[in-house]
């Protein structure tokens, strides 16, 4: 067996559904680029997987093949390493058609150094970048 990897996350993965995976993968090949993922697997037709060394983040159809949806309080947050890159994120994200929902900036209620932004893609989905955050 191999030895564990040191991965510092407790996630494997998280998804999101689309109605239109054509256009949705458009939008997150722009958007998430601007914090250095890119695809790293994909299942044609149903589900691409983004991510910096592996899969991630994973947009498809949904498996019951019913209507996909978004859970209200739900968001998924990508790491940025810059407060240029929370910048580039949301600005990618407007440009490839998602919506604001808080431009770039201080968060204080979240934390003294908390910098991020939010979008919603083009399926209603509620995505956030923010500066790598360590707290004790």
């Amino acid at each position: 067996m191999a030895e564990p990897l040191d991965i510092p996350s407790i996630l494997s993965h998280v998804s999101v559904g689309s109605n239109d995976l054509e256009r949705a993968l458009a939008f997150y090949d722009a958007v998430l680029a601007t914090v250095g993922a890119q695809r790293k697997h994909e299942v044609p037709g149903f589900a691409v997987a983004y991510g910096k060394l592996f899969p991630e983040f994973w947009v498809q159809t949904p498996f019951d093949e019913k209507t996909a949806s978004v859970g209200n309080g739900v968001h998924f947050a990508f790491i940025a390493m810059t407060r240029e890159a929370v910048h580039a994120f949301h600005e990618a994200a407007l440009a490839a058609g998602g919506k604001d929902e808080g431009a770039p900036g201080p968060r204080p209620q979240y934390g003294d150094d908390y910098y991020g932004c939010f979008v919603r893609d083009l399926d209603g989905n509620k995505i956030e970048a923010s500066l790598l955050q360590v707290m004790d």
